[in-house]
């Protein structure tokens, strides 16, 4: 299993949709190294939710439920979707302030490469974000 972290503008989609919408197509991504995470994800791999804008934070866990398939919002070939779904709204959303406070988290690519929207994390990273949202 992998771990991954998806970032959205809450104005654009946000938490209370995506557990509405109980399922959604992560469409839109045009970077390549966000859209090669995207087709390194398996099903049942555990996903980041983490919201930007005002908010800067990681607000619930997701699963992905259909591996990377083209994305029917452009004709351009070369960028794809993955289907994911809502797990669990986090306890307490960790910020983006936390994240950076702590030192096993100091190389992820939410702290180094702020701009990429789907990016990697090890389990171990994973499950510090989750420990500091108890």
């Amino acid at each position: 299993m992998s771990y991954w972290l998806v970032k959205t503008e809450p104005d654009c989609y946000n938490w209370d949709s995506f557990v509405k919408d109980k399922r959604t197509m992560w469409d839109g991504v045009r970077n390549y190294q966000a859209r090669n995470n995207m087709q390194a994800m398996e099903v049942g791999d555990k996903v980041l939710f983490y919201q930007t804008g005002d908010d800067k934070q990681v607000v619930g866990t997701a699963k992905v439920v259909k591996t990377a398939y083209p994305d029917p919002t452009t004709v351009e070939p070369a960028w794809v979707v993955v289907d994911l779904a809502p797990l669990q709204p986090l306890k307490n959303p960790v910020t983006l302030a936390q994240v950076k406070a702590q030192k096993g988290l100091a190389d992820i690519a939410l702290v180094k490469n702020g701009r990429l929207s789907v990016l990697p994390l090890t389990e171990e990273e994973f499950e510090l974000i989750m420990s500091l949202s108890k």
